[in-house]
């Protein structure tokens, strides 16, 4: 009831059991985790996983009766003939155990007993009303009257049209922006704008994972149901079923009328106004505001089970109401009257057009919006002919972008039904009031202050004018500039004149010219950052010549982490370059390096990349690349849209940047929204254990975004034993982001470094670690007041890139970058003219301006001043006409915690890494003739959960003597007995072969570079191997070579993001080959549900027995077929044979010995797109021979 498992229709269950799970859906929203529960009442216990699954927990039951449940295995011991059962909680499902019956209660036969209990699917039957099956005998009109003023009044501009709802109702995709956010804030900003614009979405970050929308789509959802929830949800009957159900929140207008017009009993409307007097100005709008309140809740005394509010009669003397302002005010109303289940809210509104309006209406109170200014829009487009299509294709396709948008903005906070996210407020704001947001919107975070009612107010009368104040000749809608540069549009802080003016001054390596660039940027007309408002005290200045000389102070310097892939190869080396050679640090991004940029040219200068980034995708993570950093940076979250994954397309991957991936060219790479091995602070912890294993000298970082409560995520990170932690601003730069992301994600990095800092001081943390922040620095002004503000180091981005010659075109995304910076098209490449030689002039210039701030304020270190918020000031000259930006409040940006006076508020000492005393210690030593001399080498040991990452140490020392190549074959062979730890096998190097006999934990072979790991049952064991889990989830990730033999069972994920690896595994979990980009997976056993989602490359063959994988099987990327040729055959067979040899699997020897049987029982599967490229390349080759025989004759 309150944790229920998917029942959408990719989740194959009974339907009576969906029946039961909408039931109760109907009655409370599902509680989304991840989570698991275990729960007792002193005869029964039990327990269950979350829908996603994310949480592992597994038990085993012994022949005496003894059941034990827990994270991890090997918390207690028992002899391996005692064990009568091993397994694990699965996504959605229930475990009970009756003590005093001394039974277990398995998933289908307790949900059975649940489901057969009340007749569900009757009573939805009779009572539930589908709002799809329900037509309309009327002709309700897609237009609306005063269609231009109507566009004023909204505030629409040509961009809302041309490049939000064209994209839209074309693609059926929300549009793609790339290179960030540099225009201002809301509350910075002169021009009129939707209370929409105050408000950022909250994301995940480290301490619950984000999902993929798309590849999980079997657990999301958009139905809605609107009605009045029945007065005791406790007491099962059908009157609680007496709902219309919606297929997702958005309505046509069609449907919205059919809404006001339904006469089935028990059904009942009303539509309320959302507008307010103009000539009142903000009393007319808090007294609007308070009637409708009074209004809903009569409303909902006489009966009424859905509110319509409508600002459609918009007048000369009536504006509209901002439509979360009136939906947020009437949803907390209700709830202060107990009377919010009593109604659903629908709103009609000319007002949203974009993802985020509707998932801000959503997530204040509404259950359904109907948008119907967006449908007036698309008939008129399609009238004019400015789109080639009707407007029903129009109006479904700006539907389903909606829709999609919707599911990405849910699943950046982990949540899977809009249920859920209904009424939750998982939004923060800048710029509006702390009596605004008690008032309207209880309980969102806000750290600034900023505008009232009155404000408010003004901008609604200020459209509305625009509207009805001038004639209709005047109504000609303009271009706002917010996506591109427009001379008479919004301000951004990157503009022709910023731009020209940065890369004169690096080309001629002129200071002179540079004062004058930052001159340009610090002195603006307007402000467009928080920074924007405040300086720094001077006084007691110094000769500049005392101050720390400038190659200090650049090696706190660092360069985006920006991936070959998304940016050229000249590009990325060139910046590499730089860095080098000023002792600062370049950042490899998430695409892997090539490895003959690990040694230096011939002329001493090195392409090397100093940070190696392990982002989600975990493209070219190896052994050897984690040991050639000085700084390894796990990155949680980016900028520009924090809580997603991202994707380079197949036509950006050429046979370059193929070999670094490990991948294949022309195969399209997904790097999932979470790390699947971080789903919490502990997972973090684990992860940056087996990555300190691997390069012991390698400071770990952890990468953060902006957002409310990053302070508390930050100290989890310190507590997890990170060396550093970066801050990014929501206004970073991106390759490629959907603009709802880029506009509405995050926050400025002064309010998350700041919220950081204080929170670090507050823990006594803060001394541990270094403060590193990013997002739109520009200037030596800038990097001064982010160190008052609590920054050791500062990352370059946007502005290094301008600095070799970017132009800001933003069309990264599209391969068309006519500088040859963002592309990877052979021709456009021959444009790039970047130099490392005007880097190194951009990061002098900084710290020589640097150097001058510190100089006249009196400090020699720039460590002096890092955290000092004491020394900043407000500027008194920042005015605004509005008078906006007196409202702004800065007092907890600049706190001081008490704490600041006896703990450090700078980096002051070294974290201590638990790797000393680590089991791999001992292997190496006892190893050494193997490492050393390359001598075959067996060795034997026990083994339990706490030795974890068992294998990382040893494969880093392999790897800085031989690379990715390893030892020979058969080199090192260890065996193990008993229950091994999280990440065993962790980044195992070639020519090592692990052989554990027992089970293992999560994350075992993860980063696999070459080696081979076994794992079978004690000889002991009595139960069926093939039965039983004995291994955890996400086994292989990011693995790039390499060999994997399970005899047993193993959770969910297996082999997500695999590259090149091969694994045979006797049952597997949920998303098996999720992400894979090439190696071989094979199972011999059941599959569970999404199996190949998201699966670009490589192959897997799966024991189809019950004939049913096709229904578990994510189709979307895949075709399924029969082993047929003899080749395929030939391989598959060796692969279970190899299973055979290396774990004495009883299963395997049975279908080798009847191999004619059992092959016909299997399906490959093989992703679409990598066949297509396979035939392509064997096309190729075969072309080549035929001319090479036309030569010879």
């Amino acid at each position: 009831m309150l944790v229920p498992e998917s029942f959408n229709e990719k989740n194959p269950i009974s339907e009576d059991l969906k029946a039961f799970y909408e039931y109760h859906s109907i009655l409370m929203e599902p509680w989304d985790g991840p989570a698991a529960l275990l729960f007792s009442d002193g005869r029964y216990a039990g327990g269950m996983l979350d829908r996603n699954g994310l949480r592992p927990a597994r038990y085993l039951i012994t022949k005496n009766g003894i059941m034990v449940v827990a994270s991890e295995v090997g918390v207690m011991d028992f002899e391996p003939d005692e064990i009568e059962e091993k397994g694990r909680l699965q996504p959605g499902k229930i475990l009970l155990v009756d003590t005093e019956e001394g039974r277990i209660y398995y998933d289908g036969e307790l949900k059975k007993q649940l489901a057969d209990a009340q007749p569900y699917h009757v009573w939805l039957a009779n009572n539930r009303v589908e709002l799809d099956e329900l037509k309309s005998g009327r002709r309700v009109p897609h237009t609306v009257a005063g269609y231009d003023r109507m566009l004023r009044t909204f505030g629409y501009s040509r961009e809302d049209i041309e490049c939000i709802i064209t994209p839209m109702c074309t693609g059926s995709a929300e549009p793609v922006g790339s290179m960030g956010n540099d225009t201002p804030l809301a509350i910075l900003s002169e021009r009129p704008q939707l209370l929409f614009n105050y408000f950022r979405q909250q994301f995940a970050q480290v301490t619950n994972p984000p999902i993929d929308p798309l590849r999980e789509e079997l657990v999301m959802s958009l139905t809605e149901y609107i009605g009045a929830v029945g007065s005791n949800i406790l007491i099962p009957n059908e009157t609680h079923c007496k709902m219309v159900r919606l297929a997702h929140p958005i309505l046509t207008n069609t449907q919205l009328d059919i809404l006001c017009n339904i006469r089935y009993k028990g059904f009942k409307s009303v539509k309320l106004p959302m507008l307010f007097e103009v000539s009142r100005g903000s009393e007319g709008l808090k007294a609007a505001l308070d009637r409708l309140c009074k209004q809903a809740e009569q409303s909902v005394a006489d009966g009424v089970n859905y509110i319509i509010l409508s600002d459609k009669d918009v007048d000369e003397t009536h504006a509209p109401i901002p439509s979360l302002l009136a939906v947020s005010a009437v949803h907390h109303h209700l709830i202060s009257v107990q009377k919010r289940v009593q109604t659903a809210l629908v709103v009609e509104t000319g007002e949203m057009r974009e993802v985020m309006h509707a998932a801000l209406l959503l997530g204040y109170g509404a259950s359904a919006i109907n948008p119907y200014m967006s449908f007036a829009i698309l008939q008129d487009m399609v009238d004019k002919q400015e789109i080639q299509l009707n407007y029903e294709m129009a109006r479904k396709n700006y539907i389903k972008a909606l829709c999609k948008g919707l599911f990405k903005v849910m699943s950046k906070m982990g949540i899977s039904t809009i249920r859920s996210y209904r009424g939750a407020k998982l939004f923060e704001v800048v710029g509006l009031s702390t009596a605004l947001i008690d008032t309207y919107f209880g309980g969102t975070a806000s750290n600034v202050g900023g505008i009232r009612l009155q404000e408010i107010a003004a901008d609604a009368i200020a459209l509305h004018h625009q509207a009805f104040g001038g004639t209709v000749d005047n109504l000609t809608l303009e271009h706002k500039g917010l996506y591109n540069f427009r001379k008479d549009g919004e301000k951004h802080a990157w503009n022709p004149e910023t731009i020209s003016a940065l890369q004169l001054a690096t080309r001629l390596g002129s200071y002179k010219k540079f004062k004058e660039y930052t001159h340009l940027v610090d002195e603006k007309d307007a402000p467009i950052f928080l920074r924007d408002f405040l300086t720094f005290r001077t006084g007691n200045p110094i000769p500049v010549e005392e101050v720390e000389p400038a190659s200090e102070i650049m090696k706190r310097f660092v360069t985006g982490a920006m991936s070959f892939g998304s940016i050229s190869k000249e590009a990325h080396e060139t910046m590499a370059m730089a860095m080098n050679k000023i002792h600062g640090r370049s950042n490899t991004g998430e695409g892997g390096e090539d490895s003959t940029r690990f040694i230096p040219r011939k002329d001493g200068l090195s392409l090397r990349s100093a940070i190696k980034q392990v982002a989600s995708g975990r493209f070219g993570v190896t052994a050897e690349y984690l040991v050639n950093a000085d700084e390894i940076q796990i990155k949680v979250a980016q900028g520009a849209k924090p809580g997603e994954g991202g994707q380079l397309p197949g036509f950006k991957v050429n046979d370059v940047i193929a070999k670094t991936r490990h991948s294949i060219p022309g195969i399209s790479l997904i790097s999932p929204p979470p790390h699947h091995d971080i789903y919490s602070i502990e997972d973090l912890a684990q992860l940056i254990f087996d990555l300190k294993n691997v390069n012991p000298s390698a400071e770990i970082s952890v990468k953060l975004v902006s957002e409310s409560g990053v302070g508390t995520i930050a100290a989890g990170v310190a507590k997890a034993k990170a060396d550093r932690i970066v801050i990014s601003g929501a206004e970073g730069g991106t390759g490629a982001s959907p603009i709802s992301s880029i506009r509405y994600a995050g926050l400025p990095p002064e309010l998350g470094l700041s919220e950081t800092q204080q929170t670090l001081v507050m823990n006594n943390l803060r001394g541990q670690v270094r403060l590193q922040t990013d997002g739109q620095l520009k200037t030596g002004r800038d990097i001064v007041l982010m160190a008052l503000l609590g920054a050791e180091e500062f990352g370059f981005a946007t502005s290094a890139l301008i600095v070799l010659g970017c132009v800001m075109m933003r069309k990264c995304h599209m391969n068309t970058c006519p500088v040859g910076v963002a592309t990877q098209d052979e021709e456009l490449r021959k444009r790039f003219h970047g130099r490392h030689e005007y880097l190194v002039n951009f990061f002098t210039f900084l710290a020589e301006e640097v150097r001058e701030y510190l100089a006249e304020m009196g400090f020699r270190r720039l460590d002096d001043i890092i955290g000092r918020t004491d020394l900043i000031d407000r500027l008194s000259s920042t005015s605004s006409a509005s008078g906006k930006y007196a409202l702004l409040d800065f007092s907890k940006l600049l706190h001081i915690p008490a704490q600041a006076a006896t703990n450090a508020i700078r980096h002051t000492t070294e974290q201590v890494h638990l790797t000393g005393h680590v089991k791999d210690q001992d292997i190496i030593l006892h190893a050494m003739p193997a490492i050393e001399h390359r001598q075959e080498i067996s060795l034997d040991y026990a083994i339990a959960n706490t030795d974890r990452s068992v294998g990382a140490m040893l494969s880093g020392e392999i790897a800085k003597r031989y690379g990715d190549a390893g030892l020979p074959e058969h080199t090192l062979n260890i065996k193990f007995k008993g229950s091994a730890g999280q990440s065993f096998g962790a980044f195992l190097a070639h020519g090592v072969n692990f052989r554990l006999e027992g089970e293992a934990n999560d994350y075992l072979g993860k980063g696999l570079s070459g080696g081979r790991i076994s794992v079978m049952p004690p000889v002991r064991s009595t139960f069926i191997a093939e039965n039983n889990t004995i291994a955890g989830n996400t086994l292989i990730y990011g693995a790039t070579s390499g060999e994997v033999y399970i005899n047993g069972r193993v959770g969910e994920r297996f082999c997500v993001r695999n590259s090149g690896a091969i694994a045979v595994v006797e049952g597997v979990g949920d998303h098996c080959c999720e992400y894979m980009t090439g190696g071989r997976v094979v199972v011999l056993g059941r599959t569970g549900r999404n199996f190949a989602a998201g699966m670009s490359g490589g192959v897997a063959y799966v024991w189809n027995k019950e004939g049913d994988f096709d229904y578990y099987c994510n189709m979307e990327m895949v075709e399924l077929s029969l082993i047929e040729d003899s080749t395929t055959r030939k391989e598959l067979h060796e692969l279970i044979r190899k299973h055979y040899h290396f774990t004495g699997s009883h299963l395997a020897s049975k279908m080798l010995d009847n191999w004619d049987k059992y092959v016909d029982e299997f399906i490959q599967i093989v992703p679409i797109e990598y066949k297509k490229v396979l035939q392509e390349e064997q096309m190729k080759k075969l072309q080549q021979k035929i001319a090479e025989m036309q030569r010879d004759y």
